[in-house]
């Protein structure tokens, strides 16, 4: 997958088909704009994601910056679909204030050689966010690109958006969050060493450090897969401070339930599927090494039913 990055002066040579949007999560909506431009490689076209480096509301001092899904992860998933360009557009003040019709000319049609456009309905993009899937249609003739707009996706009437995902995310409900994002939610990074305490305690754990933009569910322990090397394993996945071993830095460490390779410096991906309990300080190490037996007796019982 190429991508391009931290550049507003780039220019393909191929024709594209082109998925527009934030792609916060990469939820079923976001999935199904892709479906549209993965179609279109069967026409010749690149199937390309036209996504920002930030959110406008970033930009314009509105939002934390807390994101479902990193600028890694995204590009993880983007490549495993299959799609061709990534395009991650720098979003700044100047970037923000090019007039939506100049925009669509030049990056959409020009710099991007766009033949078809895939676009929600509540696409917005330009200066103070006019441009939209109609002003597209009524360039589409002029630019030499079809568009094609997508409809709201919607769950048993509940219409799919980041906004909704992040509020059952903030909420720990993760089986809602998986059946919305299509997969369960997840965090990838690089395992690194810990204090070794679950080693000592007869449960050896990994730990990974998130992203300080990656938006977290609830600090507790949930029932999860990792994903190494393309297998999963399902393990138990602490997410929080470990407060019983006076740890304060945020991590989610993990013990794999059947897996006890050496993963350090290792990329893994761990996949958070059910929130068991919250997070708690226990009163000695004996009483936490009984909670997480307990705690992987049950997750055994979860993973056998699943």
């Amino acid at each position: 997958m190429e991508i391009i990055s931290e550049s507003v002066d780039f220019q393909l040579n191929r024709e594209t088909a082109i998925a527009i949007g934030k792609f916060d999560g990469v939820h079923v909506g976001h999935r199904r704009l892709l479906e549209e431009i993965l179609e279109k490689k069967k026409d010749g076209l690149a199937a390309c994601v036209f996504t920002f480096d930030k959110s406008p509301a970033v930009v314009f001092g509105l939002s934390d910056g807390k994101v479902l899904t990193t600028r890694e992860e995204k590009r993880q998933i983007f490549e495993e679909l299959g799609v061709d360009v990534l395009v991650e557009f720098p979003m700044n003040l100047q970037t923000a204030a090019t007039p939506a019709e100049d925009f669509a000319r030049h990056y959409l049609s020009d710099a991007l050689c766009g033949r078809f456009i895939a676009a929600g309905e509540d696409l917005s993009f330009g200066q103070y966010g006019k441009g939209d899937a109609a002003l597209l249609q009524r360039l589409s003739g002029e630019l030499s690109f079809t568009v094609k707009t997508i409809p709201k996706v919607c769950i048993d009437d509940r219409e799919v958006s980041s906004t909704y995902v992040r509020s059952l995310l903030e909420a720990g409900k993760m089986e809602e969050v998986s059946t919305f994002l299509g997969e369960s939610y997840c965090i990838t990074g690089i395992v690194a060493h810990g204090n070794h305490v679950g080693h000592t305690l007869g449960f050896p754990t990994i730990n990974l450090v998130p992203a300080k933009d990656k938006l977290l569910p609830p600090y507790g322990v949930y029932f999860s897969k990792v994903r190494i090397g393309g297998k999963l394993y399902p393990a138990i996945s602490n997410v929080g401070q470990k407060p019983s071993v006076g740890e304060f830095q945020v991590g989610i460490e993990t013990h794999l339930l059947d897996f006890d390779e050496d993963l350090y410096g290792n990329e893994v991906t761990v996949y958070l599927h059910h929130f068991q309990r919250p997070e708690r300080k226990f009163d000695s190490l004996d009483a936490l090494r009984q909670q997480i037996a307990e705690d992987v007796r049950i997750a055994r019982g979860y993973f056998t039913h699943l």
